[in-house]
């Protein structure tokens, strides 16, 4: 009995920790872990930096986003893409994220999705690929882009 409560409380810290704190293995390794433990979901990926003014908008629409409709099968994951840890972490404390976030200090996994402005988002449709991209983020556009979750949340 106690080694179930405490693999439950392993379990249970270990979702805590992956859900709005940095990897400690290979950026790459864990977007595609990630990936795989939400498919069959629409996921909303986004690209961000501490220096990125558009990101401090976009972070409290991606956290409504996420607590609207995790239940209906949405997940945000972001991917940081600072080179100074610390930077990314100071971010964080002023725009909290109450969703997933990845460390990819080197860019590997910005060079595959051929970034081309930031913020740079992604919609990951149910089946896994992608099916819609948006460069930057715009407060004026934030009805078409939850429209656009909601239509993939559909299919």
């Amino acid at each position: 009995m106690m080694i179930k409560i405490k693999l439950f409380l392993l379990t249970l810290l270990l979702a805590f920790s992956c859900a709005n704190s940095f990897a400690n293995e290979n950026s790459k390794a864990q977007l595609q872990q990630l990936l795989d433990a939400n498919k069959g979901k629409v996921i909303y990926l986004d690209f961000w930096a501490s220096w990125c003014i558009p990101c401090r908008k976009s972070f409290p629409w991606m956290n409504a986003m996420e607590a609207k409709y995790k239940d209906n099968g949405f997940k945000v994951i972001t991917i940081n893409l600072d080179v100074e840890r610390e930077l990314a972490e100071e971010f964080l404390v002023e725009n909290p994220a109450n969703f997933t976030v990845i460390y990819d200090p080197k860019g590997t996994i910005a060079k595959e999705f051929k970034l081309k402005g930031m913020p740079s988002s992604y919609i990951i449709g149910k089946d896994g690929q992608p099916k819609s991209a948006h460069v930057g983020f715009f407060n004026d556009k934030k009805a078409a882009y939850e429209a656009e979750l909601v239509k993939f949340m559909k299919n």
